[in-house]
């Protein structure tokens, strides 16, 4: 599920108590493997996340940054000129990120075969609206307008971030991640035209990099917003699209085409309703999706406020949905 940890679960409000700052909680190892390895035990789902965030490895190259609770990223010095982007280090993940490691490894040997672990990554075009805004947005005014009046600044750094991602995502692999998921959480903020320029060649240039070096770890692709750009994600390079709840499942399936696989799409605030309901949306995703190359999972992150019992009901739903679907048939 994604966003598996949380804020939604008691033993994790109990923990930030104890840890109150977001970096405190996902870079001091033993915290961050606890938090990741929650919901694994009261729910015992497919998957297991990486306790992270998306910005981590931005101060490797020396953006640095803070994650304000309830706020998320905050970066004081903006991205805004030549000599800035100029500066930007290469990334050495052994050097500024040993903790992901040590977490990885431990989860790892803590789930052994009875579970897949994930790692993560941000996006090029979505780091840079970070690196770029300062901070997260809502109109994107920044960034878009480095895109339009200035643009080969925004793509060095566009070209340097998708190096520096590619880096990571092999460091999580080579630590224990079994598969990464990449998120372009604001990607579905560009116009089909400008998600061709701006978002989807570094997307590829990522995926290629890893591809060269690990080519057997799936790779998934997230955009937030993206029934308008499906069948630009589907040449990413990515073996699994995440779809989020803006579109239908049988026409996501026919536009991007039967060879790919997805993940999705139930709309987080489904978790909400009535058991009756939750069941019923989850089964029909499933039956949209069809009998092969789907991951049941969110559209995105699961809400704050999710009732816990609703988070446990969707994973017994999930496991046992085989015998649903041939009783309600």
């Amino acid at each position: 599920m994604m966003r598996q940890a949380g804020r939604y679960m008691k033993a994790y409000r109990d923990l930030r108590e104890k840890y109150p700052s977001f970096r405190q909680r996902s870079e001091i190892p033993e915290v961050a493997i606890e938090v990741s390895l929650q919901p694994w035990r009261s729910f015992q789902p497919d998957g297991v996340i990486l306790f992270s965030d998306i910005v981590t490895p931005l101060p490797g190259l020396g953006i640095d940054m803070d994650i304000a609770e309830g706020k998320g990223p905050i970066i004081d010095r903006p991205i805004r000129t030549q000599a800035q982007v100029d500066a930007l280090r290469s990334l050495d993940p052994v050097e500024s990120l040993p903790f992901i490691r040590e977490i990885l490894q431990a989860l790892r040997q803590e789930v052994g075969d009875r579970s897949t672990v994930l790692g993560f990554v941000g996006a090029p075009w979505t780091l840079a609206a970070y690196a770029v805004e300062g901070k997260g947005s809502k109109t994107y005014s920044v960034i878009k307008g480095m895109a339009f009046s200035d643009p080969t600044i925004l793509h060095q750094l566009l070209a340097k971030l998708a190096d520096a991602i590619a880096v990571y995502a092999r460091y999580q692999i080579d630590s224990g991640a079994q598969v990464i998921q990449m998120f372009d959480s604001w990607a579905g903020q560009l116009s089909p035209q400008d998600y061709e320029t701006f978002a989807l060649p570094y997307q590829q240039r990522v995926f290629r990099q890893v591809k060269q070096t690990h080519p057997d770890t799936p790779l998934i692709l997230l955009v937030s917003g993206s029934a308008g750009v499906l069948e630009r994600m589907g040449r990413s390079g990515a073996d699994i699209i995440s779809l989020d709840w803006t579109v239908d499942m049988t026409e996501a399936r026919q536009r991007l085409g039967r060879q790919m696989k997805v993940q999705g799409n139930l709309d987080p605030g489904v978790l909400f309703g009535s058991r009756e309901f939750i069941r019923d949306r989850i089964l029909d995703t499933i039956r949209k999706a069809g009998n092969q190359g789907h991951i049941l999972n969110l559209g995105h992150g699961i809400l704050p406020d999710t009732p816990e019992e609703n988070a446990a009901f969707f994973f017994e739903t999930a496991k046992q949905a085989d015998q649903l679907l041939a009783v309600h048939a």
